[in-house]
């Protein structure tokens, strides 16, 4: 069976230059996330980081900008 959100993300309100963390709760831990903004696939770099413990898979932007939204 695919993994499912149990908790989806919500919405974040951070200030431009600063981080903001997505997170959201799967029913499989450890199921393989792919992070993506409309049609474009996130890597982790300077600009993201991506986390997972378990069934918990976070998103972390740094230097957010306008077009980050």
């Amino acid at each position: 069976l695919p993994a499912l959100f149990k908790q989806e993300l919500q919405n974040t309100e951070a200030e431009e230059g600063g981080t903001a963390t997505l997170r959201c709760e799967l029913t499989k831990p450890n199921a393989p996330v792919e992070w993506r903004k409309g049609n474009t696939t996130l890597y982790p770099g300077l600009k993201y980081e991506m986390k997972q413990q378990g069934s918990i898979a976070e998103l972390v932007i740094y230097d957010l900008e306008v077009d980050d939204s």
